[in-house]
């Protein structure tokens, strides 16, 4: 099937070099669940994730990529009160799958509808249905991104994400046109480019290049260990060198399994990678690993 060429977004434009990551502030590490439980009850309150940003964008970053967790939206509110955070944009990443099972275990499927849903009931429920009589994932996935959506409204959002637990699950299900009805989706409604969190950059680098989306943005774990590296390193290597990806190197440090000053000339060593995220929680880790970036980034 010949692709259709879509407008370029009003958000395109090349990627900030150093990212910010949300992961520490929702007691996400893969190495060590007792540390992951105290910095969740640190990031209870707002204003203390706010001021990790605030660190952040004092040592150069004015990219946040972010899950659209609940306490997102809060953050949002309190940035944009705020006259200090000039020209900050954030790369929301959905859907944040847990969000949805809690809400449908303590409210029950029709509540969840309620809350999350756009629109009204009966327009939610009369979509839906349509939806479900013509099997069109298609449109059931847009209303997902539109509610996930609605924290961002006044913030700017010049890439949205697919977060891995359903990209990796489409490729897995061979649903490649889902892709390209997510980018198509976020370009004309948000005006935005899709990127694509993946825990096999070599296998959906491959599809999206099927599915005519020229030069994809692709967050994948990139590390001197391999750390949830589907396929391995060369794989990776190999993907980099002879396709279009865009890519955005997540765990670099292997959650702490790799020293930092080896990990990050390790990936800097790959000049086509073109971003970096990372995650921290104090300012001296936060400013020493941007120094290292920058010290390994070739000019």
């Amino acid at each position: 099937m010949t692709m259709q060429t879509t407008p370029t977004p009003t958000g395109a434009g090349t990627m900030d070099r150093i990212m910010f990551g949300d992961n520490q502030f929702f007691g996400v590490n893969h190495m060590s669940e007792e540390k992951a439980r105290a910095q969740a009850v640190r990031f209870k309150d707002t204003s203390s994730i706010v001021k990790v940003l605030a660190d952040a964008y004092g040592a150069g970053i004015r990219t946040f990529m972010c899950t659209t967790h609940d306490q997102i939206g809060d953050v949002v509110d309190e940035i944009a009160r705020r006259d200090d955070f000039e020209g900050f944009v954030y790369y929301p990443g959905m859907p944040y799958a847990h969000k949805y099972a809690n809400a449908v275990s303590e409210l029950g499927m029709i509540e969840t509808v309620k809350q999350y849903a756009p629109g009204g009931m009966m327009e939610t429920l009369v979509r839906g249905a349509r939806s479900a009589m013509r099997k069109d994932v298609e449109q059931l996935m847009a209303m997902l991104v539109d509610a996930e959506m609605r924290r961002f409204a006044d913030a700017k959002t010049p890439v949205v994400f697919l977060q891995n637990v359903v990209t990796d699950l489409l490729l897995g299900l061979k649903m490649n046109d889902m892709f390209r009805a997510f980018h198509d989706h976020v370009r004309t409604k948000f005006g935005a480019e899709a990127g694509f969190f993946t825990m096999n950059m070599p296998a959906l680098v491959k599809v999206l290049e099927e599915q005519g989306i020229e030069r994809p943005i692709v967050c994948c774990n990139y590390n001197k260990i391999g750390f949830r590296m589907a396929g391995g390193i060369e794989a990776y290597d190999r993907a980099l060198e002879t396709t279009s990806v865009r890519c955005v190197a997540m765990s670099v440090l292997a959650s702490g399994a790799i020293p930092p000053d080896e990990a990050i000339q390790w990936v800097c060593d790959r000049p086509r990678i073109e971003s970096i995220v990372f995650g921290a929680s104090s300012r001296g880790n936060i400013e020493h690993t941007v120094g290292l970036i920058n010290k390994y980034t070739r000019a």
